[in-house]
């Protein structure tokens, strides 16, 4: 198997962390995988809060829904980021949307959130994607403006719990040849 798919295997949802601080450079080499991320028409419609504060994380843990298995993992870990995306521009062409899914930037974003994900797996990071919580609250506490949707909250750090490997369909059983 190669590194990368290694990188891919192992990776998993951390929601616990220890107080260990994360050095700059590894900040900076997740951030920036998140810049390299494809987009549509390179639009690069994303934009990332990195809340480090305390209090911010605290104010964010009470949107998370209840009883989310993630909700500890917004004060505990040492850096959340929080992806925004610039509402009507990706899947938009001369301010009209040209797809049959509308906005585009939920995908965009996925994108930037799995080369984050991996890249801080890669560097010995833990990450949890989390998506259930009060979307408008947050986005208010983290003043993000009108133009942009605030899509996931992710908690970054080093993980002081591993969990085990999930079981996965085996590719038989999502695959269908030539057609559905």
């Amino acid at each position: 198997m190669s590194d990368f798919m290694s990188i891919i295997k192992e990776r998993r949802s951390i929601r616990s962390y220890e107080s260990k601080s994360i050095p700059d450079d590894h900040l900076n080499t997740v951030l920036e995988s998140i810049r390299w991320a494809p987009s549509w028409a390179n639009t690069q419609c994303w934009d990332v809060v990195v809340v480090k504060d305390d209090t911010v994380k605290e104010k964010l843990q009470e949107t998370i829904a209840p009883k989310n298995p993630a909700t500890k993992a917004i004060t505990s870990a040492p850096v959340v980021l929080a992806l925004c995306g610039k509402l009507k521009t990706s899947g938009y062409y001369k301010d009209e949307v040209v797809t049959k899914f509308g906005e585009w930037f939920m995908f965009d974003l996925g994108l930037a959130t799995q080369n984050l994900s991996l890249t801080a797996h890669h560097l010995g990071l833990g990450t949890v994607i989390v998506g259930l919580f009060d979307h408008d609250k947050a986005k208010e506490v983290l003043k993000v403006p009108d133009s942009h949707e605030l899509l996931v909250l992710i908690p970054l750090g080093y993980p002081a719990k591993i969990s085990k490997t999930p079981k996965r369909k085996e590719i038989s059983e999502f695959i269908h040849d030539n057609f559905f």
